[in-house]
């Protein structure tokens, strides 16, 4: 039986991904993903600076015929990832909790149920929140071989990085979390 402070210790959920600069993916070029799980059995995360262009938090609930209370509020929609497009995502502060809700960390959970949206347009939902359509998502080892190949920094995640409104800045501020220069990021895996 594994010891299980160690298996934990190797997987990143609740931690942040900052592409390298040499991202062959450029669906993924300058991401920071957030990690909501991470085992043997893969990973799944969020892209968080990636706002989608052409849809409305008001248009959403219009399509899903959700009613919202007249508000100013328009929660940015993040292109969440690649996988599912059409299924969406909540991830948000510990204060809202329901059937269905994952606990990612003690502070960060995610939820992906109508009945989230209809709480945030009602203006009952959770403290902070990021809505993503789509995920990022790896199969077993995938993500760990791609880490292995220099595609990916790990930094700890903050509030701010997950669900401030400066989208543009969030992969340098990511990198400097971690005390790097962007500019002395090269996107060559070195060897030995």
């Amino acid at each position: 039986m594994k010891n299980k402070k160690i298996e934990e210790e190797l997987y990143f959920t609740g931690q942040l991904l900052i592409a390298m600069p040499g991202m062959i993916d450029e669906r993924f070029y300058k991401t920071v993903i957030y990690i909501c799980a991470h085992s043997e059995d893969g990973a799944m995360g969020l892209i968080l600076n990636h706002v989608m262009a052409g849809i409305s938090f008001q248009e959403l609930l219009e399509q899903l015929e959700i009613e919202e209370i007249p508000t100013s509020m328009d929660l940015p929609i993040h292109f969440g990832g690649p996988v599912e497009v059409g299924r969406g995502f909540v991830l948000h502060t510990n204060d809202f909790k329901q059937e269905g809700t994952i606990e990612v960390d003690e502070n960060i959970f995610l939820t992906a149920t109508m009945d989230i949206l209809k709480a945030i347009a009602k203006g009952d939902g959770p403290r902070k929140s990021l809505l993503a359509l789509g995920y990022a998502g790896w199969s077993p080892g995938q993500l760990d071989e791609e880490i292995r190949a220099n595609g990916w920094l790990q930094a700890p995640a903050d509030n701010e990085l997950l669900f401030g409104s400066d989208q543009k800045s969030k992969w340098e501020k990511s990198i400097a979390k971690i005390g790097i220069n962007p500019v002395m990021l090269s996107g060559q895996a070195g060897h030995a």
